[in-house]
């Protein structure tokens, strides 16, 4: 028992430095499903437009991919989380593995796991504090959420189904995390390679479900998806996930002792001997740090903008009900279903892209606590220079990120209406106006990196709480003052709205502002 000495001490220590990140992301979670149940029982009155909606979504091959089939036509719980079934399935996985290499990998990067092992610490109390905390938070977001549902009128059977479903996903990518962990030397590496893991899984469930229905099983999202909450209730297939944890958890400690610490058993790969001329300009370096992750969601927001455009020549047809027309048409455009329907589908994608620019901006906070921020800045580089260049890579990055996925669109919307000429424009426009919102909220990351780099994480916070504002306000009914502090609302509804510049350069604005102000005070602070 003396490799766990010191697990109850970690654990403690990881609740107190996530007290922040873990709550707000839990209330993110459930107030997403909820939302979306109490929005979706007044959308479907009766059995027959729950069977048009859901024969429609399953005849949709984009739709299918993307959320999932629907097992039960007639069954309202499900067809009013269908969409995030599979999806939140994923963003549960995700946030799951990232805690555990948050508290292994990343601890031990930063140096601070090998001062703590210097004292009384087992071998294997790092990974299960970890393991500890990332369980313990899937199962409470996935508990808060049954009992949400349950509150707004769901059945009760399905709901806990359905927190199943979300939790077992994050236990089987909490192994995930905690075998990538022992096999990289960095945390973003570790993280890069669970993102991989849970993207092949998630193709895998797409192909099941859009083909060959066997291929789901190769996929822990897949299983998950099989225990099909509000058609059936299938919580025997929760056990799958739960071996599948087990079986990595003990790959994971038996990799632990192959390695010392700090150490990965795979080994980087060393850059080419021409790699240092090429890092002529802080700017550079910044670019050589984000590409590889700036690569990767190119890739993510092209595929995502080509499966928008072409659920949109479906939209019609999923709208079966007026009120579902009417819920749709207050979602976003004035000119159509579909546009109301592409409108909203670019503000999920501005939502996406803030993720990637809140990243890539606190690589300033990074590079700080890893102390390659200092010699760096020992040189001729100066502070304006290092802090402008992560910054512009964030705003950059965001902004390719946006027009590759309003391209994406653009192109397969075209595609299915015979209207290329027309649609690519239209959603480049609308998916560029997204960007003063984004830039607003990467702002926030560099104003906490000046003014409280010890809390430059709570940017998810506010992230998150602007997500809520703005995604679920009016389903909660909050009033007009509230909204308005969510920059997403403020953002043109384009395509089929009208177009305002005076909102789009108030953010603009105020983005500039929150950057200075973060900027002049990280000039004013000692570093670290």
């Amino acid at each position: 028992m003396r490799d766990f000495v010191g697990t109850s001490t970690l654990v403690r220590l990881a609740l107190r430095r996530d007290r922040v990140l873990i709550p707000v992301w839990i209330v993110v979670f459930v107030s997403m499903a909820a939302g979306s149940a109490q929005a979706s029982i007044d959308l479907y009155p009766d059995v027959q437009s729950r069977v048009e909606a859901a024969t429609t979504s399953n005849s949709s091959p984009a739709l299918v991919s993307l959320y999932g089939r629907i097992f039960d036509p007639t069954s309202l719980g499900e067809l009013s989380l269908f969409k995030l079934t599979a999806f939140g399935a994923l963003l549960v996985a995700l946030l799951a593995a990232m805690i555990v290499v948050r508290h292994t990998r990343a601890e031990e990067e930063t140096g601070r796991l090998e001062l703590l092992s210097a004292g009384v610490l087992g071998r294997y109390a790092a990974l299960t504090a970890a393991l500890i905390v990332s369980a313990l938070t899937a199962v409470l977001l996935s508990l808060l959420t049954a009992l949400s549902l349950i509150a707004v009128g769901l059945p009760a059977s399905g709901s806990f189904a359905f927190g199943l479903v979300w939790a077992s996903a994050g236990l089987a990518f909490a192994g995930v995390g905690a075998v990538a962990a022992q096999l990289t030397e960095g945390a973003r590496a570790a993280n890069g390679l669970t993102a991989v893991v849970l993207g092949v899984a998630y193709v895998l469930r797409a192909v099941g479900d859009s083909s060959a229905a066997w291929v789901s099983w190769l996929s822990p999202i897949g299983w998950s998806q099989q225990i099909r909450a509000y058609a059936g209730d299938r919580f025997v297939v929760a056990l799958a996930p739960l071996a599948l944890l087990l079986v990595l958890v003990a790959a994971a400690y038996a990799l632990i002792r192959r390695r010392d610490i700090g150490a990965g058993l795979v080994r980087p790969r060393p850059g080419p001997a021409t790699a240092a001329a090429s890092l002529r300009s802080p700017l550079a370096l910044a670019w050589r740090l984000h590409r590889g992750a700036l690569a990767g969601w190119g890739a993510a927001f092209l595929l995502l903008g080509f499966v928008v455009g072409n659920i949109a020549s479906n939209v019609d047809g999923f709208a079966s009900s007026e009120n579902t027309k009417e819920m749709i048409q207050k979602l976003g455009g004035v000119n159509g279903l579909t546009d109301a329907f592409l409108s909203t589908e670019m503000g999920m994608l501005g939502l996406l892209a803030s993720a990637f620019g809140i990243q890539a901006a606190l690589r300033l906070r990074s590079e700080e606590t890893a102390l390659r921020a200092e010699p760096l800045l020992a040189t001729g580089v100066t502070r304006a220079q290092w802090v402008s260049s992560h910054l512009l890579m964030a705003l950059l990055g965001t902004g390719a990120l946006i027009v590759v996925g309003g391209l994406g669109a653009g192109i397969s919307s075209g595609a299915e209406l015979g209207d290329m000429g027309r649609q690519v424009p239209r959603l480049l426009a609308a998916a560029v106006v997204q960007l003063p919102a984004i830039w607003l909220v990467t702002a926030v990351v560099v104003l906490f990196f000046g003014l409280v780099p010890k809390l430059v994480t709570a940017a998810w916070g506010v992230f998150g709480a602007f997500l809520l504002i703005g995604q679920f306000g009016p389903v909660f009914g909050l009033p007009e003052s509230v909204m308005d502090l969510s920059p997403y609302g403020h953002t043109p509804r384009l395509p089929g709205g009208d177009f305002s510049a005076t909102p789009v350069v108030a953010l603009a604005a105020i983005a500039c502002a929150l950057a200075l102000t973060g900027y002049a005070t990280f000039r004013r602070r000692d570093l670290g």
